[in-house]
């Protein structure tokens, strides 16, 4: 039976724990083109400046 409540447990922990790591808004990698960089405000490749 303890072993049964311990493995539920991890089983339901083990999501929030990793979920935990990383927010939402941040979980996702995005790569632009050569000669640009990702806009966080405008959620987007935008032109490089130099």
């Amino acid at each position: 039976m303890t072993r049964t409540i311990i493995a539920a447990a991890v089983l339901i922990l083990a999501p929030l724990a990793a979920s935990a790591e990383c927010p939402r808004e941040h979980q996702a990698s995005m790569s632009c083109p050569t000669g640009q960089v990702w806009d966080k405000d405008a959620k987007s490749c935008v032109l490089q400046s130099s």
